[in-house]
């Protein structure tokens, strides 16, 4: 391969915006669209989620296919198209398939996922898209680099949009990747229980870990302590993002902290409440499978850097690319 083909397949390379804009569609937006058109017991599953990936692929196989067209160089017969249909199919293959890694290992959702159809309707649509695009590009005049200020505009409404969804995306992805969650409580404080006490005693069968559930609408940060059993009183952890969703048509149930217990035992459980009508049992941690299971502990801080990543790569980017574009205009200038 030689070195101008190398430079126009960098050129042709997805952006952190069209990166963004990928991720946006086939992760976030199946999460949020399940959770606003289902009931809030049902949990979304992955064959539903993974069609998202169909929609999207001639979409980025036609962006693909613009970019290889107009970084190379005019080309006349039947070589032009094939070039750039053969770079929008290898993009959007890597593309495919670590979108397919998120749902295989970070968020596995329930169901199976139908990765054979999958695979089998993206090959036309990924054609399509390419000589569409292709076309598109060759049809419409060279067009200057955007402006500094569009790329920091675009770059820092990206920053907030995806720090917002990363921490929605978690949430929601934890919800739809829960095994099982606590159906055997072992008591609980406020209205919900027998009695409206800010404490309860409570029969712990072994030594370990125990969730605390918010009953409906109670806050995701509970002042709460387990004391007895011969031990010192143990604070409960919140959860930093608390998958909920839990429950049935009777009461739903958010998982928003732990307490570990060193051993079997009777203990009581206090929580300081503001509000007389909230509520909290302890039950079974939920089992959450993949990745997921462990970014709901993570600090908040970090998921929100982390779904800020794109949009602060898309401002990296216009910035190195203004700087670059400067010296070469003052040397102009100079001659």
């Amino acid at each position: 391969m030689s070195a101008a083909t190398w430079r126009v397949a960098g050129r042709t390379l997805p952006g952190p915006k069209m990166l963004a804009l990928w991720m946006l569609v086939t992760v976030p937006a199946p999460l949020v669209f399940f959770e606003w058109t289902h009931r809030w017991e049902e949990d979304p599953g992955v064959s539903a989620a993974v069609w998202w990936i169909v929609g999207a692929v001639p979409v980025l196989a036609a962006m693909v296919a613009a970019r290889w067209t107009g970084a190379a160089a005019p080309r006349r017969g039947a070589s032009a198209p094939v070039a750039a249909v053969v770079a929008a199919a290898l993009v959007s293959a890597v593309f495919v398939a670590a979108t397919m890694a998120v749902y295989r290992w970070v968020i596995p959702l329930t169901g199976v996922a139908p990765w054979r159809g999958l695979v089998i309707a993206c090959v036309p649509l990924v054609i399509c898209g390419a000589v569409v695009g292709h076309l598109l590009a060759r049809g419409r005049p060279r067009r200057s680099h955007p402006s500094r200020r569009h790329g920091l505009v675009t770059g820092g409404i990206t920053v907030v949009v995806g720090a917002l969804l990363a921490q929605l995306t978690v949430r929601l992805g934890a919800e739809g990747s829960t095994v099982r969650y606590g159906e055997w409580e072992y008591g609980a404080v406020g209205p919900y229980a027998s009695s409206a006490s800010e404490s309860v005693h409570l029969t712990l069968p072994a030594a370990g870990r125990y969730a605390i559930y918010a009953v409906g609408f109670a806050p995701a940060d509970p002042d709460c302590e387990v004391t007895g059993a011969g031990a010192t009183a143990r604070r409960a952890q919140p959860v930093p993002i608390p998958p909920g969703g839990y429950g049935g048509d009777a009461a739903s149930y958010a998982w928003v902290a732990t307490v570990d217990v060193p051993s079997a035992g009777a203990y009581s459980l206090s929580c300081r409440m503001s509000d007389p009508e909230t509520s909290y049992t302890v039950g079974e941690v939920p089992e959450i499978r993949g990745a997921v299971g462990a970014l709901i502990h993570w600090p908040l801080t970090v998921i929100w850097l982390l779904g800020a990543a794109p949009g602060l790569a898309t401002i990296a980017a216009t910035v190195r690319r203004r700087a670059g574009r400067r010296p070469a205009r003052d040397a102009t200038i100079e001659v």
